[in-house]
């Protein structure tokens, strides 16, 4: 199933669920990130998804890095809450999803890197080479976050 991303898109279709999303910023030693070529729509993004009503957000980060990387992790703390509501996400099914984002921190404990069907290529990526990889601004903005080291997690 495709998806369209808007954000501030006078043209978008109207929101008609509202979906807890949770990602989580895998990062290792060298302070490389983890990330996803999606295959809904060929962009970079941060491994993550839906959060199950019989989970807590902790437990939905792990399962989701687990499902789509193949990598066990640890969460280690949060980078921030995304509510903007004008950025939805329309799918081909006809849901056009307002996302209630939270972005966590984590780190590997184990498992084995390995693509799933929900993307196309995973990759452990400097800093410095973020620049260059076709994602979202909304991606671009949480991996900002991350970098930035605040202490605080960001809250919009």
């Amino acid at each position: 199933m495709a998806r369209t991303e808007y954000f501030d898109d006078p043209g978008a279709p109207a929101p008609n669920t509202l979906v807890v999303g949770v990602a989580v910023a895998v990062t290792d030693e060298q302070g490389r990130v983890l990330l996803q070529r999606r295959a809904d729509n060929g962009l970079w993004a941060l491994p993550g998804g839906g959060m199950d009503l019989t989970e807590s957000v902790p437990q939905a980060g792990v399962r989701e890095v687990r499902e789509e990387t193949g990598l066990d992790v640890e969460i280690t703390g949060m980078v921030g809450l995304y509510t903007d509501a004008r950025h939805v996400i329309a799918y081909t099914d006809g849901e056009v999803r307002r996302q209630f984002a939270i972005v966590l921190r984590g780190r590997v404990l184990g498992g084995a890197l390995k693509i799933s069907s929900e993307s196309t290529d995973l990759a452990w990526v400097a800093p410095e080479d973020l620049g260059g990889l076709p994602m979202h601004h909304t991606q671009r903005l949480r991996l900002g976050h991350l970098l930035d080291k605040e202490v605080q997690p960001h809250i919009g």
